[in-house]
């Protein structure tokens, strides 16, 4: 009987080494297919072709938008069986999650101030961060290059000139934190820049030379961004994660350090209902806390603190808004 335990025992131990050995050796020639974004296959939003749910939340007058909506999507691989480094843009399962989650959660916000482009990436798995140095450094790069490239696809093929609104979120806002360096920061293109919302990340103050963060609504050119917890608490493995970082306040978008009831605009849920007056924050160093947000599945939510899903669409109509706003105030300025 012993002797089959510690049979069953190395068994289980040699498995899980085959496991780790497999996710550690990451091969750029074991890598998905590079996509081709001349190709509109390679998109999953272009304002030719909005799905019937997305637009529900575009505007009606698609053609007298001024500007454009550069979209990237956070981590949406978490399985840990999956062995992959990067995800094919061509895995029906991800793309399902691109569309139905990400897309309807988050990039709808900003439907109705410009057009939405969002290019499908060879997304880095979750374990990338955790893995940095034994393969996920390599499994971001490459999924970084893919927003890269869209993104030169995108200015070579549609962009025309228009004022442009980053929009993305956690592992998106570590891409777009990059393309804000590579395409934006000091460069000519930061004249077509309103604002990079990047939440779900932790930006520095000075992560860029001339983007600056902003600290009033309707401020252009610049950055915010934020990180959401549940009140009174903090990252599990590290409570000063975020400390330092730009805690922009996503209800009244100035430097206040807490908010009311009455100021919250509305968080968008699954239901396809807004909530209005749902919640009320408060600021900390690197935190945005906030209270148990008052809609239909306030007892489930109670269990959740860490509110990292929700940075987008907790906020969604003040995101919403304040696009507007911000987009006014640049385009005043250009004509």
């Amino acid at each position: 009987m012993k002797f089959n335990l510690l049979i069953m025992v190395c068994l289980i131990f040699l498995l899980g080494c085959k496991s780790t050995y497999e996710i550690q050796n990451f091969k750029l020639e074991n890598s998905p297919k590079k996509p081709d974004y001349n190709l509109s296959s390679s998109w999953a939003v272009l304002p030719s072709s909005y799905s019937s749910e997305f637009q529900n939340y575009a505007s009606k007058a698609p053609d007298t938008l001024q500007a454009d909506v550069f979209y990237v999507y956070p981590t949406l691989n978490l399985d840990n069986e999956d062995l992959r480094w990067n995800v094919p843009i061509d895995d029906i399962e991800q793309n399902n999650k691109v569309l139905e989650k990400a897309v309807l959660m988050q990039a709808s916000a900003l439907a109705i101030s410009g057009k939405v482009y969002t290019p499908f990436y060879r997304q880095a798995h979750i374990r990338s961060y955790r893995m940095y140095n034994n393969g996920g450094k390599e499994a971001l790069e490459l999924a970084y290059q893919d927003v890269k490239k869209s993104f030169e696809v995108y200015l070579k093929k549609y962009n025309k000139g228009r004022p442009i609104i980053i929009l993305s979120h956690s592992q998106g806002s570590s891409h777009t934190s990059r393309l804000l360096a590579d395409f934006f920061d000091g460069k000519e293109l930061q004249k077509q820049l309103v604002a990079a919302y990047i939440p779900g990340m932790r930006i520095q103050p000075d992560q860029f030379n001339s983007i600056q963060p902003m600290t009033k609504p309707g401020q252009i050119g610049g950055f915010v961004s934020w990180n959401t917890f549940k009140k009174g608490h903090y990252p599990k493995k590290d409570k000063n994660w975020y400390a330092g970082g730009v805690t922009s306040n996503p209800v009244t978008w100035d430097s206040s350090k807490s908010t009311s009831l009455e100021q919250h605009k509305g968080f968008l849920y699954t239901n396809n209902k807004i909530y209005e007056k749902a919640l009320k924050i408060e600021i900390t160093d690197g935190l945005v806390w906030s209270s148990n947000p008052k809609f239909s599945m306030r007892l489930f939510m109670s269990l959740i603190k860490n509110y990292h899903s929700g940075d987008i669409n907790l906020f969604w109509q003040d995101i919403r808004e304040n696009s507007l706003l911000r987009l006014k105030t640049y385009l005043k300025g250009i004509n």
